[in-house]
């Protein structure tokens, strides 16, 4: 074997191996240009023409395999290729069986993809060694392994206590509305705890005991466990422990090994944990596949790139690295195209057959440090691509009477229907159908009478639901409208949640059908400028020639500014050498980038910097970049954090020379042009220039407005309606990530516990983006109730909490803005979004004991926050510092406040913007019809079930009544609580808003299409609550309106559980959240626990998750601990607690705390007295408990409800409840 090296003659070969094509581009000693796409199987198919004579045949099309070059090649079915001749495409066979015309010969050699690439590009015979080659790859190879689950089975290690880390997550269920969910499991399915911790501050307080990890070691081996990750409590802050249990595996001959903390220094176990099983799992098929190309190549250098766009040498590989590295490799050719053609700020659009990635490019790529793929969550840098799920196999679908395209997928099998496997019309289809692609250019056979056949098949469903028949160019057209509406949508998410305007970027489209949506999806975000690479099909390859061997050192900090500044230069300057020294000769400082944020977030800022900052420049960098980002100035007096400091180096390679474009031509009809990589269409309005490299440079002609591309009167009514529903649905959507990304609550900003709704003019919800269900029906009865008697005026929002004006609980405070449209009232927004302090007699304002609204914290009336305009907030300030029971975080508030006013003002502004677009009369008739189909699926529901009558009935712990009769008339369904309990004397008393939200979340679980979340659902639907706890009287003084904090997060899900039980839909889930609470005058801390869900007719309930009216996310054990004077002793799932059945119900949770310091400790729980009731005769599952553990060794079991002291050493136990089972066992 030659030695690697690369020189100025060496070939250069770029190689991206998805998983079904492999692509390959190569730049010969010479300057030739060379390209290939190989099949990721690394099979060459060809089909028999004709049989000219024994073992010799003639094979049909071009040929681009020269020479003798096929000779040696393996035959699939028997025999060797003797010959090959490619000027009459004759093909020889020696030893085979005989092949028949018309019959699909297969030929390969047992080589890696890329190197069958490697060999075509640099037109290497078997017969011949390769020459010098300067070889770069990129692979999904790990990340379809990972999907696929292909990897190899191993053991996770952890701390005793968190053996069921792994399968607990972070306890969110991965489906709101869904009653029958799968949890995905983790990539192993085995996990072991040992005993030794070190604390949050890295010190050791119990030391591992070797006996123990011997015992383990050997229980391993004789298991032939060959695969183990280790990530242990508190690593992150001193490695030691891993480091020993990771050298008794290596000693005992154990051959893949990953420790945590050898992935990553960062804080939080449960990502830690994730990558270090997920680098595991896949290293033995990572390993083989480097491996491999290495002794296929015979030499020369191998570099393969990471999902962080840089290069590594093959020895210093890891298995995570490569998981987004093909997609990175599309961001750099991206990257290159733009500097070639002079922009700095490009959108990269790289649209295939299942999906399209996004990702904004200002001077260089933005990073990110965890994304989740698949099953796990992987703590590694990458580029921050987006995935959308809108590619060209995206279903074209008609259901529940509305067109739908996508999410759904084709894949590539069965694929579009063209593919001639029995597939689903796709946009793929659309586009053929519309003669938008040749089918005899592509690059596989397309059979464009399949696809007229499902079109066909589509319009016969349209018909059968009553729905006139359309012209098929108009059904194509607005399909094609649909899924390019639906694109835009996702890149203007994607801009919104960095804090940037699409408009002033430029589109770089490429992958197989980013091209041919390019000019439909630029003039949406109003994009004056596309480019198209002349690659555009093999840009992930080309791309990796535009990389740098990189190498990034990181270190986690988690301090605060202001103590940084002794030796700060010097810390920087040692990692950068650090960097440097790794990587040799030529290698230089690409940049500084330093993770902050405000002291007690979760959330960080990415400080780019280009050389060593001074200390003094973090802070007001940090100060610039919020203001930047979020629109307001750092709460004074807010301490900054710096998380992390990264330095990434590189050693740059040469670009290709700049690209020169030709004279722009003018567009006067719809142009396709379409070649061996690329596929594009030119629209009417662009003018497009050719470049020297066969890029294409596209202008928009005219000024754009994003909102006029396309009059809505042009559609047919369900086209429109679809169109329309994109539309809205985007807006809230949008308007929620602007909140999410402004507001400074962690409640807010990682939990998640707000939404958006856009209402119609009489107050009624048309669209609404929730996180979490309790939300669901009350932002609609707000906005009626607070414009009750009120003159809006243009410019105007009102704030309220007060559930007498349709508030659920004090900490959620909504803000309503009506839309004016020249004085016109044509709707409203709104949010509604979960303060984490608004004052009340405890810390977190959900006091246990609260027996009075006043009690609860800040009482808010329907106030103007902004009058015409003109901002209130200081009157706010006041109201929230005068109450009775003041905020204890009113920076907060006001910041908060101040995210969810602008979230309102986006929305406001984009209806404005669509109704002047389309005029108020079409927005208006699209608002009716969404919530008028909405009504239509009900009423198509509950039409064969008239006559029918259901009743449930449960009580609270205390023995309150909640009891429902549910009847089915000409009317519609009553939905009547009569006979529940009476006003409630503590804090469970649930508002109008709340059991509005419980009875629509039931509903839309019990239709279970995919339907925008309006109040249609409700047209046919009669709510009857009369007085007492599911519809307390709230007189006007707070200190005698009832309690209501536990209404909104207990009785919610007892109101759920009783309907899902009267309709024979689900056995009764754990049915609380939980809720647990500490702290004193120094700070506070709220969650909420998640536990077993029922099981129901075909399916076993969910184990340690969340039910129902909540979702919310639990803190990472590291960050408890850190943050909190507590100790987490165990987190684990309760077995055994799930109902039994024929289905069982899930299992709950236990978590179990030692407190550090003294503090007052709050519960507000549930089904303590009994379990959670089964169904169809399963079992019930049991109830929940929670005790306290003194110093003095006696343990007291505490109440559903209570507030207590704890000193420190004290411990506290909880035990979540388990869901019912379903059926006899």
């Amino acid at each position: 074997m030659r030695s690697a090296h690369k020189s100025e003659k060496s070939w250069k070969v770029r190689v991206d191996t998805g998983g079904t094509f492999t692509d390959g581009w190569a730049l010969s000693p010479d300057g030739d240009e060379r390209r290939c796409k190989v099949l990721s199987s690394s099979v060459i198919r060809a089909q028999v023409e004709e049989v000219v004579a024994g073992g010799c045949y003639q094979l049909a099309g071009d040929h681009e395999f020269a020479g003798n070059f096929l000779r040696g090649f393996q035959v699939e079915g028997g025999g060797v290729v003797a010959d090959w001749n490619p000027k009459g495409g004759l093909l020889s066979i020696h030893g085979g069986g005989d092949f028949a015309k018309g019959d699909a010969l297969e030929m390969f050699t047992g080589e890696e993809p890329p190197i069958l690439a490697l060999r075509i590009l640099t037109s290497t015979p078997l017969e011949l060694p390769f020459p010098d080659v300067d070889f770069r790859v990129s692979t999904t190879r790990a990340t379809n392994a990972l999907l696929e689950r292909k990897g190899s089975k191993g053991v996770l290690i952890t701390t005793a206590g968190f053996e069921d880390l792994l399968r607990i997550g972070d306890q969110r269920r991965p489906h709101l509305f869904d009653l029958r969910q799968e949890l995905e499991a983790p990539v192993f399915d085995s996990c072991v705890g040992l005993s030794g911790r070190i604390d949050a501050s890295g010190r050791v307080i119990e030391p591992l005991c070797k006996t123990e990890g011997e015992a383990l070691v050997e229980r391993l081996k004789s298991d032939a466990v060959d695969v183990v990750a280790v990530a242990l409590l508190n690593s992150y802050a001193n490695p030691v422990h891993e480091q020993e249990v990771g050298g008794w595996l290596r000693e005992a001959g154990i051959s893949f090994v990953s420790l945590s903390t050898d992935l990553t220094g960062a804080v939080r176990l449960l990502p830690r944990a994730e990558t270090a099983t997920a680098n595991a799992y896949l290293a033995p098929v990572m390993d083989s596949f480097v491996a491999n190309v290495r002794s296929g190549m015979e030499g020369g250098s191998l570099e393969l790139l990471t999902s962080g766009g840089g290069l590594k040498d093959a020895k210093d590989y890891r298995p995570i690295d490569s998981l987004l590295s093909g997609p990175a490799g599309g961001v750099r050719g991206a990257m290159e195209v733009a500097r070639s053609a002079g922009c700095n700020k490009v959108i990269a659009f790289d649209m295939g057959g299942t999906s399209s990635d996004v990702s904004r490019i200002n001077g260089g790529p933005v990073l990110r440090y965890e994304q989740k793929i698949g099953p796990a969550r992987v703590a590694a840098p990458s580029i921050r691509i987006e995935t959308v799920a809108a590619g060209g196999g995206s279903i074209c679908q008609w259901s529940a009477g509305a067109l739908a395209v996508g999410p759904e997928s084709a894949g590539a099998d069965p694929g579009p229907a063209c593919y001639g496997n029995g597939g689903p019309l796709t946009v793929t289809d659309v586009n053929l159908l519309l003669g938008l692609m040749d089918s005899t250019g592509a690059g596989i056979p397309l059979d464009i009478d399949a696809a007229r056949a499902k079109l066909h098949e589509f319009q016969r469903k349209m018909e059968e639901d009553g729905v006139p028949p359309r012209p098929k160019r108009q059904l194509l057209e607005g399909l094609r409208e649909i899924a390019i509406e639906r694109m835009a949508d996702a890149i203007r998410k994607v801009s919104i949640r960095e804090g940037c305007d699409p408009s002033s970027y430029s589109l770089v489209a490429f992958g197989g059908a980013g091209p041919q949506h390019a000019c439909g999806v630029a003039a949406k975000l109003g994009i004056r400028e596309i480019l198209i690479p002349g690659d555009a099909g093999l840009l992930s390859a080309r791309g990796l020639h535009h990389c740098a061997r990189e190498k990034i050192v990181e270190q986690q900090v988690l301090a605060r500014v202001d103590v940084l500044g002794e030796g700060w230069v010097e810390r920087v300057e040692d990692l950068v050498q650090e960097a440097l020294d790794s990587l040799g000769e030529g290698g230089s400082l690409d940049r500084v980038l330093c993770e902050m944020r405000l002291w007690g977030q979760d959330s960080t800022l990415d400080l780019e910097m280009d050389a060593v900052p001074e200390h003094g420049e973090l802070e007001r960098c940090f100060r610039e970049k919020y203001r930047e980002l979020y629109g307001y100035d750092p709460p004074v007096g807010k301490e900054i954090e710096l998380v992390a400091l990264r330095v990434v180096a590189g050693v740059a390679e040469k670009g290709l020379p700049a690209e020169e474009f030709g004279p722009p031509r003018t567009v006067e009809t719809i142009e396709v042009i379409q070649d061996t990589f690329r596929t594009c269409v030119i629209e009417p309005g662009w003018r497009w220039a050719k470049g020297s490299r066969g890029g294409m440079r596209l202008v928009r002609q005219d000024q754009i407005d994003p909102s006029r591309e396309q009059p809505s009167d042009g559609w047919s009514l369900e086209i429109e309606s679809e169109l329309f529903r994109c539309r809205f649905e985007g807006l809230v959507e949008e308007m929620g990530e602007l909140l999410r990304r402004t507001a400074m609550s962690p409640n807010i900003k990682e939990r998640l516990d707000f939404s958006c709704a856009l209402l119609d003019a009489e107050g009624r919800l048309v669209v609404n983006a929730p996180h979490i269900p309790v939300h669901l029906g009350a932002i609609g009865l707000c906005v009626r109730k607070v414009s009750e008697g009120r003159k809006w005026r243009d410019g105007d929002t009102v704030m309220v909490n007060h559930p007498a004006f349709g508030g659920s609980h004090l900490p959620d405070v909504t803000l309503i803005s009506p839309v004016f449209v020249r004085e016109r009232l044509i709707g409203f927004v709104a949010n509604r979004a979960h303060h984490a302090e608004i004052g009340g007699r405890a810390p977190g304002s959900m006091p246990a004991e609260a027996h009075c609204l006043e009690e609860e914290g800040v009482v808010i009336s329907p106030i103007l926050i902004c009058e015409s305009g003109r901002s209130r907030f200081q009157e706010i300030e006041s109201l929230f510092r005068s109450s009775c029971y003041p905020s204890r975080m009113l920076d907060d508030n006001l910041a908060d406040l101040a995210a969810q006013s602008a979230c309102n003002h986006y929305g406001v502004t984009a209806l404005q913007a669509l109704a002047r677009a389309s005029s108020c009369e079409v927005v208006l008739r699209n608002m009716t019809e969404l919530c008028h189909h909405a009504a239509e699926v009900m009423r198509s529901k509950l039409l064969p079930l008239k006559g029918r009558r259901w009743q449930g009935e449960d009580v609270l712990d205390d023995g309150t009544r909640i009891q429902v009769l549910l009847r089915c008339s000409e009317e519609g369904l009553q939905v009547d609580f009569s006979g529940s309990g009476p006003v409630h004397e503590g804090n469970l008393n649930a508002t109008e808003a709340i059991v509005r939200s419980a009875v629509l979340y039931v509903l839309r679980a019990w239709v279970g299409d995919h339907l925008p979340l309006n109040e249609g659902l409700l047209d046919d639907v009669h709510i009857k609550t009369p007085e007492g706890i599911l519809s307390p009287v709230f007189p006007q003084d707070p200190a005698v309106c009832p309690a209501v904090v536990g209404g909104n997060v207990e009785t919610s899900q007892r109101i759920v559980d009783v309907l899902l039980d009267a309709l024979d839909l689900q056995a009764n889930s754990q049915g609380t959240m939980n809720n647990v609470l500490f702290g004193n005058a120094a700070f506070a801390y709220y969650e909420t626990i998640g536990g077993g869900s029922g099981a129901g007719p075909g399916w076993s309930g969910l184990s340690g998750t969340h039910v129902h009216m909540s979702n919310t996310a639990i803190t990472d054990p590291e960050i408890l601990e850190r943050r909190f004077p507590v100790r987490l002793l165990s987190f684990s799932l309760r077995e055994g607690s799930g109902g039994r059945g024929r289905w069982n119900g899930g299992c709950g949770l236990e978590r179990e705390f030692e407190f550090l310091e003294g503090m007052t400790v709050s519960m507000l729980t549930q089904r303590r007295k009994k379990g959670p009731r089964g169904k169809k005769g399963g079992a019930a599952g049991l109830p929940g408990r929670q005790d306290i553990l003194r110093r003095d060794g006696s343990c007291e079991e505490l109440p559903e409800i209570c507030s207590f002291t704890v000193e420190t050493g004290e411990r506290v136990r909880i035990l979540t409840p388990g869901g019912g089972g379903w059926g006899e066992p």
